[in-house]
């Protein structure tokens, strides 16, 4: 009796992440960890543990092992195959930082290796070993990083937490900081010509019945929201985006940056508006950052910018160990045409509560599923207009990237993980982005730009701390006699005799904190 192939194609979603791939437009995602070797056995870690740790952990994810196998003229989705000639140590690299290895030279080291494209014809991830870390304030002596590179038709932020907490433990012992799985993965196996060619027939036959399906279920939302427009919008539903300089075209030379706070200040903030979550005030800090770096270029437009927000679309415990992209996106306005950081928190809270109830945003929802029922060649041919600079859509000034990452110490080969960044890809008419990674109480703006557009990437990091100085010094009073009284309830509690805000969340589960997958921290940089 002969085995079934066990064959992976990949979804609509993640086969997006290759069609749009170009010269300057890389689809790959990084992460950046910096360990503490002193908590290691003899207070040191060579290069061939984190090789043997690795090897260790291969079973933990198919992705390690396998390539893709993309079809002539693109006629239906890529396949996952097992490369026969897989090679750990082609995966894993080794350097030092040049002198005087301070902060500046380790940004320009990491924006250097985000800007460099993933070998497409093996296994898309790899590992860089960084040493040299002798002068950054804030580093252990003797730390060192690993820059993980994984393409974004391979892993999302939800798998990408998954990933990462599976490769590391939770004490100095060597402990899995999460269960690893029994056996090893199924291996992918190549498709014969004639499972090809049966796929990409009902893929090309069944699509425009599904698509048409798709747009029935979304012709509420749709109707609603033409007759929105037709009676002149919302202020706060309206999406207009304003150009700025990060609206052109981007180039292959990224810049990087970043700065950490203390996750609990976040959670402060977010008490100063009803309401508000760790969301918000990421987006409010966000916002006041680009008003004041824009302010000083003389570019602030009087409109609003607006951003992209990723959202997990998982929709059950334990899909996260599932390689792939199952997320969707919300448009948001940030309010950057607000003064007071109050004010513009406030707002921004509103904004996104609307945007939550399916009331504004529609249109990235929309397209994310309707993309499922395109067939391949169409998406492939599609996705490389759309790339192409001359015709890529403005559809906003920057994307906020915010997923929950892990709250307690974790550790690799014994050595302690101390910080952590993340960076993500850009797009032509979209060339900033912002990561917030939240790591055991930290969580760091990682600041992903191109060199045209942001030349100046160590100005905004300090645009980004005044803003969080902003909201952390400003007072709630003013808008908390502004905030419309709750409905009478018998579980509202008492109201405030000292003047202090009514928060109607206090007999409440805690909200869950939002942050991103790759969470990290930042030393203080003058």
């Amino acid at each position: 009796m002969t085995e079934q192939s066990n064959i992976s194609q990949l979804s609509a979603q993640d086969a997006q992440f290759l069609y749009i791939q170009s010269a300057t437009n890389l689809t790959h995602v990084m992460a950046v960890y910096i360990y503490d070797p002193s908590t290691a056995p003899g207070g040191k870690v060579r290069f061939k543990d984190i090789i043997e740790h690795m090897r260790k952990r291969l079973d933990v994810s198919p992705m390690f092992k396998r390539k893709l196998y993309r079809l002539p003229l693109d006629i239906d989705h890529p396949y996952w195959v097992e490369d026969e000639h897989f090679d750990l140590e082609a995966h894993i690299s080794h350097s030092r930082l040049p002198e005087p290895g301070d902060w500046r030279q380790f940004c320009i080291h990491v924006a250097r290796h985000h800007s460099k494209p993933l070998d497409m014809t093996r296994p898309l991830w790899d590992m860089y070993v960084l040493e040299g870390f002798d002068n950054i304030p804030g580093y252990a002596k003797g730390s060192y990083a690993i820059l993980t590179r994984i393409h974004h038709s391979t892993i999302d932020g939800v798998s990408g937490a998954h990933f990462f907490a599976a490769i590391s433990d939770n004490d100095t012992k060597g402990t899995p900081a999460i269960p690893l799985p029994e056996g090893k993965p199924a291996a992918n196996n190549l498709p014969t010509i004639a499972e090809i060619l049966s796929r990409a027939v009902n893929s090309t036959v069944t699509s425009p019945v599904k698509l048409a399906q798709a747009l029935l279920k979304f012709t509420p939302a749709l109707l609603s929201t033409a007759q929105k427009s037709l009676k002149g919008g919302d202020e706060n539903t309206n999406t207009g985006v304003p150009e700025t300089r990060f609206n052109g075209p981007v180039t292959p030379n990224k810049m990087f940056d970043a700065v950490t706070f203390d996750l609990d200040e976040l959670k402060k903030m977010r008490l100063k508006v009803s309401d508000a979550t760790i969301n918000d005030v990421v987006l409010a800090i966000c916002s006041g950052a680009l008003r004041h770096y824009l302010t000083k270029h003389k570019e602030l437009p009087k409109e609003s910018l607006v951003a992209v927000a990723p959202v997990n679309a998982r929709n059950r415990s334990g899909d996260e160990s599932n390689p792939g992209n199952n997320i969707s996106a919300m448009t948001i306005k940030i309010w950057s045409n607000i003064a007071d950081p109050i004010e513009r928190l406030e707002a921004i809270k509103d904004t996104t509560r609307e945007t939550k109830a399916a009331k504004s945003g529609l249109s990235a929802r929309i397209m994310t599923d309707l993309t499922k029922h395109i067939p391949g060649v169409t998406m492939a041919g599609v996705a490389r207009i759309l790339t192409d600079e001359r015709f890529a859509p403005k559809m906003s000034n920057l994307m906020v990237s915010n997923v929950p990452g892990p709250q307690i110490q974790l550790y690799m080969n014994g050595a302690k993980l101390t910080h952590q960044y993340g960076l993500a890809p850009l797009a032509h008419g979209m060339g900033l982005f912002i990561a917030t990674p939240s790591y055991n109480g930290t969580i760091s703006f990682s600041i992903i730009s191109d060199r045209k557009m942001m030349p100046d990437v160590e100005f905004f990091r300090e645009c980004l701390q005044r803003a969080f100085n902003e909201l952390k010094d400003a007072k709630p009073s003013a808008v908390a006699r502004r905030t419309k009284k709750p409905a009478a309830s018998s579980k509202q509690p008492a109201k405030p005799k000292d003047g202090s805000v009514m928060y109607r969340r206090v007999a409440t589960k805690p909200r869950a904190i939002a942050s991103k997958a790759i969470g990290g921290s930042k030393p203080k940089v003058k």
